[in-house]
């Protein structure tokens, strides 16, 4: 059954014509971070303040009606849209330059894990694993700081806000390591992983998620 419309006898629970209206990045993005950008350019942000990440894919962007889906896996515990969701990344995201050594979710902090029963990202990037076949380390990474929602902050605040929020627990030297998440809005959460898994001997840090929200300029 299709997740968009209910439509039977689909295939990985997406139907033809639901996928071909899915809402897809422009030509024309960033190489590096997937924002909106002339000609495909590095964006200005990227240029002043690289994120740590080599790249980010993303799949989608968030829009109707991707983003009632992402919001019922996960705030509605639809843990069985996670491989439907893996799929869609695995599929329509550009391909990894690097093939991964390791797959990894962004952590949440235990309070909001417990809140919310799951992590979202874990349960993608379990089933994203699979399909590109790829390991999964789930304990790898632990959020140690438990970080306001970044919904309503700006791009410096959203930085400042997730700095030193993540512990990687054990060395990583010379890995290709792909980080999973659902949604990306100013990168800062994936900018600040990659890092401390850089700071851990990481070699390379690609960033997939499974939509990406073009932000304004403010």
């Amino acid at each position: 059954m299709c997740l968009f419309c209910a439509a039977a006898g689909t295939r990985h629970g997406v139907c033809a014509a639901c996928l071909a209206d899915l809402v897809r990045l422009p030509a024309e993005v960033c190489p590096r971070c997937a924002q909106a950008s002339p000609f495909a350019q590095i964006c200005g942000r990227c240029l002043r303040q690289p994120p740590a990440f080599d790249v980010l894919h993303a799949a989608l962007l968030y829009d109707y009606p991707l983003d009632g889906v992402i919001q019922a896996f996960k705030y509605g515990k639809r843990l069985d849209l996670a491989g439907s969701l893996a799929f869609l990344l695995a599929e329509l995201a550009p391909p990894a330059i690097v093939q991964p050594d390791l797959v990894v979710a962004v952590p949440l902090a235990d309070a909001r894990r417990m809140e919310r029963g799951f992590n979202q990202s874990l349960e993608l990037a379990r089933a994203f694993a699979g399909r590109i076949n790829a390991p999964l380390n789930s304990t790898l990474c632990e959020r140690i700081r438990n970080t306001p929602p970044q919904a309503r902050l700006n791009q410096r605040q959203r930085r400042h806000n997730v700095s030193h929020a993540f512990r990687v627990k054990h060395r990583v030297d010379g890995l290709c390591v792909a980080i999973v998440d659902d949604v990306a809005t100013s990168g800062a959460t994936l900018s600040e992983l990659a890092l401390s898994l850089k700071k851990q001997g990481a070699k390379r840090v690609e960033a997939w998620v499974l939509a990406r929200v073009f932000y304004s300029k403010t």
